[in-house]
């Protein structure tokens, strides 16, 4: 009897347990409760009411202990499942829609039926560029480009894909030039260097003579840089500029310097014959013909013109060559020139390793 009632004592915290256990308004009974799972269904429509396919739908409760990602199904839906109770958030993210959300709570056991979340088509801000502002800007800070910082050095773009200019442009570039004082102090100083050599002495000495010439080399100044850099880049569409290159092997850019004299761009970029610096060069010649005594016009003009075409290509030597140990803007664009290069040539040395079997 005794052990019986001993046996009967042992038992009975665990005969209390199991009642404890069935009945549901206990505490532990409640805990149970409280902690099961449950489910989360719902929707993706677009704004026109249909369906939204593949759509990423991403579930994260409150606490972020419990996260997960699923894609909408063909006919819209997403389902979660053996989702913890409590406060839960989801985001709701598809191409060319923008990011939509939806909070709520799940309830103990609860399958909750969230209502449908219609995404939006997302705003596409287009940004259109004047091409006029850009190369206004362009053309601003090429009027800031010296060598030795007191040369004018405005026909060259450091620019590889230069916005094309207009004709104002042109035309104002043209005469920034020929009113230069460096270029007014130079012309007077070739001059003066004439009448000392007694070159051209139909012009005669003194003020007289000194003025004539003054007047026949700001003239051919005149005519050349209007006719090749404003008058005839207008008519024809193309860019008086130099573009400078800075990258490449000396060859290549040799030869891209060599040939500013018979090639430029064009107003629609692409490169073509340059007829505005042959037409500017024997025109300006021709026109200069008019200015210096000479007894022949026609003989005048082709060896003028043909030295002028020449210039053209020593120039575009100097620019690439000479003009970046002398100019802070050229050895910038030069060392900017050399990092993009670079930087082509590794993305594609990582492509080609990346397309090999």
């Amino acid at each position: 009897m005794l052990g019986l009632g001993m046996l009967g004592l042992v038992r009975a915290p665990a005969v209390a347990q199991d009642a404890q256990d069935r009945n549901p308004s206990s505490p532990a009974g409640a805990a149970d409760r409280a902690a099961k799972p449950g489910n989360i269904v719902g929707t993706i429509l677009d704004q026109t009411g249909s369906v939204a396919a593949g759509a990423v739908v991403r579930l994260t409760t409150d606490d972020k202990s419990f996260s997960r990602e699923v894609a909408s199904g063909d006919n819209g839906q997403f389902n979660f499942s053996s989702v913890p109770p409590g406060p839960f958030k989801l985001s709701v993210n598809a191409a060319g829609f923008r990011s939509q959300g939806f909070t709520g709570e799940l309830a103990s056991g609860q399958t909750l039926l969230v209502p449908p979340i219609v995404i939006a088509i997302a705003t596409v801000v287009k940004v259109v560029v004047d091409p006029v502002e850009v190369a206004t800007e362009e053309v601003h800070e090429e009027l800031h480009q010296r060598v030795l910082g007191f040369i004018p050095n405005f026909y060259v773009s450091y620019h590889p894909n230069a916005a094309p200019l207009t004709t104002k442009l042109k035309f104002k570039l043209a005469w920034r030039s020929t009113t230069d004082p460096v270029t007014l102090g130079g012309t007077a100083f070739l001059a003066g260097l004439q009448q000392a050599g007694d070159e051209y002495p139909e012009y005669g000495q003194g003020m007289e003579g000194y003025g004539k010439r003054l007047g026949a080399g700001y003239g051919d100044v005149l005519a050349s840089t209007f006719l090749s850099g404003a008058i005839f880049p207008t008519v024809l569409k193309q860019d008086p500029r130099y573009y400078f290159q800075g990258s490449g092997s000396s060859k290549s850019r040799i030869l891209h310097a060599i040939s500013n004299s018979f090639r430029c761009k064009g107003d629609n970029g692409r490169w073509q014959v340059n007829y505005s610096n042959l037409l500017g060069s024997f025109g300006g010649a021709a026109a200069s013909s008019y200015l210096y005594p000479t007894t022949n016009r026609g003989t005048f003009t082709l060896s003028n013109g043909f030295i002028r075409m020449g210039e053209s290509s020593l120039a575009g030597i100097v620019q690439e060559f000479v003009v970046p140990k002398l100019s802070k803007q050229a050895r910038r664009a030069r060392q900017q020139a050399i990092e993009q290069a670079q930087s082509v040539s590794i993305s594609r040395s990582s492509d080609s390793v990346a397309k090999r079997p």
